[in-house]
């Protein structure tokens, strides 16, 4: 529940889906992270917030801020978009930096790092993949659903066979139904995001 116009009666719904459907975690704008940690006390339901998102560019010490007070204000797992112009540009110290800073604030909280797989070439997603893992991060996630593409098999198969058993790899933007959300975990995911979980899930 990500977009700019969501009022607190979705996040809400979103958090009392997440508890009856018992889902791994919510995905909330920092904002959000109050109610959420009220609402969600006493299940096992994470909190996760996303930083830089959903553009990625902004300072590597702005994304460590954010990440600072979404963990103080009780997040347990960070998704950060990276800066996509630098790894364009072939800047990987700079990416490094920047996924480091994240993994640094977040301490022992999990943190899932978003490359927006449809504005990469193969190349590109390979090398951040590989300055994910290099960057110690739990997680390489294909798409923040912002940009103009979401997750995809083939870019699901090739992030699992770059980090292999080093990191995780989170499929997520336009995965709606549960044939889909089979297929993504099929060829490697081992988490999915989605708006849809509700409709997505099979007891």
């Amino acid at each position: 529940m990500l977009k700019q116009d969501t009022p607190e009666s979705k996040v809400v719904t979103l958090l009392e889906q997440a508890k009856k459907f018992n889902f791994v975690a919510v995905c909330i704008n920092s904002v959000w992270i109050p109610l959420a940690k009220k609402m969600l006390a006493g299940t096992n339901v994470k909190i996760c917030t996303v930083v830089g998102f959903p553009l990625g560019a902004i300072p590597a010490e702005c994304k460590a801020f954010e990440t600072r007070h979404a963990v103080k204000n009780g997040a347990d797992e960070i998704d950060m978009v990276i800066n996509i112009g630098f790894l364009k540009d072939k800047k990987y110290t700079e990416v490094l930096h920047d996924i480091y800073s994240v993994v640094k604030a977040a301490g022992s909280k999990c943190v899932k790092v978003i490359i927006e797989c449809c504005l990469l070439t193969e190349q590109e997603k390979i090398k951040a993949c590989e300055l994910c893992v290099a960057a110690g991060a739990n997680y390489v996630k294909t798409s923040t659903g912002f940009s103009k593409g979401g997750a995809t098999l083939e870019d699901v198969f090739l992030m699992k066979e770059t980090v292999g058993d080093k990191a995780k790899v989170k499929a997520a933007g336009g995965i709606r139904t549960y044939k889909d959300a089979v297929k993504f975990i099929w060829a490697g995911a081992d988490r999915i995001g989605t708006s849809g979980g509700h409709n997505i899930y099979k007891p």
